[in-house]
């Protein structure tokens, strides 16, 4: 098999991986701007590096390859046309125009393409340029109380959002809030341009459609089967379009998308904050997702005739599961044991969001220490990473990784 994407599960043996190194950016959220930065505090970035630096060699230590968002976008924005337009596009979409975007294009002119690409993650602060025609917008307003004129992307650490990779092709996601637009801004530059990926990708949406979907809502549970979460970062008319686009497809097998309803909240933002599949039959859940009676809103869609969706509605996530898979035994490892406390805490601090490197074994943060000692009470392999900064972002293992390339499964 010769793709340059391969994912028909979320259990397959990982083979190649998308990273991004934490880097200046973090250091760049102040206490004014953690909110519009989607942020509860501000991570020490010497230690939020260490602790990625270490997760990277988790995986590698597995044989499972590495690679750079930001090192792809660097090959990329070589080519002066490419970089060109990539700038332009970009500080369109700050609302940089006209002599604005000239001066500012000047300034990057003077950097190296490695420092543009460092510069594009930390943002450019107020000062840097030299305006030769100030606009309204950098010298009264709000905007003027802004220490940046780019705001930088501490968000990108977590790579699984900005697009996912689904069978032989991706989506190319439309951001929920505007401090993340620029990352799928610069997966699309990858994708169309760089030669891993150009004209050997197929693209299932792109970041032009007009309704919201992140990664982290995406999982592919089977070759066929998608499960994607209806929540505060991914509407239901981007699951539908989704569903269209793969349904359509002749290069897709997926004719199942599970629609699964969470809480709308940052502490639940994205499904796989809340649910991962870590085996063939075994999956990580936080009980808060479910109503007393263990019931919640599900939807599967499966294509009808004439190009329609035929949408059937389902209120247990056990059956489910085992409907959508064919299975006749689905084990629901709970977080932090069900505990009402423990369950909360360990939530909050991902002990859900876990990568499964292989059917049964899973990288995730070592502080959730209950959710971990039940995982391998029920046979997980379980390989711990440190987390007292990254965690801070509201993101784990699986936020932090999007797989490029998994071995299809053969059970």
């Amino acid at each position: 098999m010769n793709r340059a994407i391969n994912v028909n599960s979320e259990i397959g043996n990982l083979k190649s991986i998308l990273l991004h190194r934490p880097g200046k950016e973090i250091e760049n959220i102040t206490p004014d701007t953690m909110e519009r930065m989607l942020f509860d505090d501000v991570p020490y970035q010497k230690i939020a590096a260490e602790e990625h630096n270490y997760f990277a060699k988790v995986l590698q230590d597995k044989g499972i390859e590495t690679v750079y968002v930001e090192d792809l976008l660097e090959d990329v924005l070589q080519d002066e046309a490419i970089r060109n337009q990539f700038l332009d596009t970009y500080l369109a979409e700050h609302f940089y125009t006209g002599a604005a975007a000239t001066d500012i294009k000047s300034y990057f002119a003077t950097l190296s393409v490695h420092e543009l690409v460092t510069a594009i993650y930390a943002g450019l602060r107020r000062g840097v340029v030299d305006f030769k025609h100030p606009s309204l917008h950098d010298i009264s307003g709000s905007d003027a109380n802004n220490p940046f004129i780019l705001d930088p992307l501490p968000n990108a650490y977590f790579t699984r959002d900005p697009q996912a990779m689904i069978g032989s092709g991706l989506t190319i996601n439309h951001m929920t809030f505007a401090a993340r637009k620029p990352e799928s801004l610069i997966t699309d530059y990858i994708m169309k341009y760089h030669p891993r990926f150009k004209n050997q990708v197929d693209i299932w949406l792109d970041r032009s459609i007009d309704s919201r979907i992140e990664g982290g809502d995406e999982l592919v549970l089977n070759d066929h089967t998608l499960a994607i979460g209806a929540s505060q970062r991914t509407s239901t008319r981007s699951i539908e379009k989704l569903a269209k686009a793969l349904f359509d497809s002749p290069h897709s097998k997926f004719d199942t998308v599970v629609a699964i309803e969470i809480p709308h909240n940052h502490a639940m933002m994205h499904l796989d904050t809340v649910f991962t599949m870590v085996n063939y039959d075994q999956f990580t859940v936080f009980p808060g997702i479910m109503d007393e009676a263990g019931k919640m809103n599900i939807n599967i869609l499966h294509p009808g005739k004439d190009g329609d969706i035929v949408i059937e509605h389902r209120t247990d996530l056990m059956a489910t599961l085992k409907e959508v898979l064919g299975l006749s035994e689905i084990d629901l490892i709970e977080t932090g044991d069900g505990d009402p406390v423990i369950s909360e805490r360990e939530q909050w601090n991902d002990g859900s969001n876990n990568l499964a490197i292989k059917p049964g074994e899973v990288v995730t943060y070592d502080r959730n220490y209950v959710s971990i000692e039940l995982m391998e009470k029920h046979g997980i392999k379980v390989n711990q990473i440190r987390s007292s900064e990254l965690a801070r972002g509201r993101g784990g293992a699986r936020c932090m990784s999007q797989p490029i390339f998994r071995e299809d499964l053969t059970k």
